[in-house]
């Protein structure tokens, strides 16, 4: 797999995380007043302008696993984690200042030896925040670099890794559908091509599931012709998908496409991310505005860690 690739994936998805970061939990309304239109500093979380929040921090937590030991290893990948919650690890400033309650959950059965890696991930049904969806990018790329597709073998393991603090079926589909169609990205299908062909292998592979109901406004052909009010930016993982593939389907280009996920509201960075990894892979890192990737923290560390991932999927 090619270094832009994963270039573009990583900073496409840091990005739009710290530009989501300083209004994240903002009402509509209020950015409908005074929406986001570049790189803002402080607001919600104090931080300084270009910081990114656990979203990139799980993301690169599990890409620095994956390239250190050339696998998936989930009790690596965990102890990444723990890292990261305990020591401020794989953060922008040395210090974690955002985790949902979901993922603390799960790091903390995993730091008490309770269960096993896959099993740490809570699987009731109201714990389908879209904290697994917002890290998955790493398996997906993984996947499909060294077994050329997402297919029914691949999804077992994009269901496990997100087992790792989201185990139930709607937060394990999610995942699936949203690498379903990366994968057609990957392919080199435009953004309707891949949504449309990966929405019907989502409906091949999870068609006769009850909790695959969840995503039936996903599996409508005007889907991307919804109004923009009847999408939400919301921490459900549901609706952060719906959110993040409708910005995807109604922009023509990075700036565009994370300034209107991020102006939806609610969890803001969390839906930039989810938008902006597979903007970043469709686009490039080129396409990023110069003037933010210049305010993005750590920057260098950044590229850095999508080089070695690249080259640990080339070895």
């Amino acid at each position: 797999m090619e270094k832009k690739i994963v270039q573009g994936m990583l900073l496409g998805l840091a990005t739009g995380d710290a530009l989501g970061v300083p209004v994240e939990f903002t009402s509509r309304r209020r950015l409908e007043e005074e929406p986001v239109v570049d790189m803002r500093g402080f607001g919600s979380w104090g931080q300084a302008a270009g910081s990114w929040s656990d979203d990139t921090s799980l993301t690169i937590a599990a890409m620095e696993s994956i390239a250190r030991l050339g696998k998936i290893d989930f009790q690596d990948i965990m102890e990444n984690f723990l890292r990261w919650y305990n020591d401020g690890e794989f953060t922008a400033s040395g210090r974690r200042f955002d985790v949902g309650s979901t993922t603390r959950a799960a790091i903390v059965r995993f730091s008490r030896k309770l269960l096993p890696p896959t099993k740490c991930g809570s699987t009731d049904e109201h714990s389908n925040g879209n904290g697994s969806l917002m890290r998955i990018l790493p398996a997906t790329l993984y996947l499909y670099a060294t077994r050329g597709r997402i297919d029914v073998e691949e999804l077992e393991v994009i269901h496990d890794f997100s087992a790792l603090t989201h185990g139930h079926a709607v937060s394990k589909i999610a995942c699936g559908i949203y690498s379903l169609i990366a994968a057609k990205i990957l392919d080199g299908k435009n953004l309707s091509e891949a949504f449309a062909l990966g929405m019907d292998d989502a409906k091949i592979f999870y068609g006769k599931h009850e909790a695959f109901e969840n995503f039936s406004r996903l599996c409508d052909e005007n889907f991307a012709a919804l109004p923009e009010e009847e999408i939400y930016g919301s921490g459900y993982v549901v609706e952060a998908l719906e959110a993040a593939l409708w910005c995807l389907l109604n922009t023509d280009d990075y700036k565009s496409l994370a300034l209107k996920a991020v102006n939806l509201g609610e969890d803001t960075d969390t839906t930039a991310a989810i938008a902006g990894g597979l903007a970043g892979i469709f686009y490039g890192a080129e396409a990023i505005p110069d003037e933010w990737l210049k305010i993005l923290k750590r920057r260098d560390y950044l590229e850095k860690i999508a080089e070695d991932f690249a080259a640990a999927l080339n070895a």
